[in-house]
């Protein structure tokens, strides 16, 4: 469940990501729109690290490394 909320978070990143680029050529920087995609971007991150920390802590997402005993 955690795994799958994460994917859906990065791909909504990635997604604003090109839809802020899109709006900044066409607005050609007079507009707003890719100032809020940049705040849902922002948004976005905060959320992904706040998963990505929940599932280390509860121990539902690993930290193996093969070179680690």
């Amino acid at each position: 469940m955690l795994k799958s909320l994460i994917a859906i978070v990065i791909i909504l990143i990635f997604i604003s990501l090109f839809s802020s680029l899109f709006f900044l050529f066409k607005d050609q920087g007079k507009g707003k729109r890719s100032v809020y995609s940049l705040g849902f971007r922002v948004t976005m991150a905060a959320l992904l690290l706040i998963l990505v920390s929940y599932g280390l802590y509860t121990g539902e997402l690993g930290n193996n490394v093969p070179w680690g005993s």
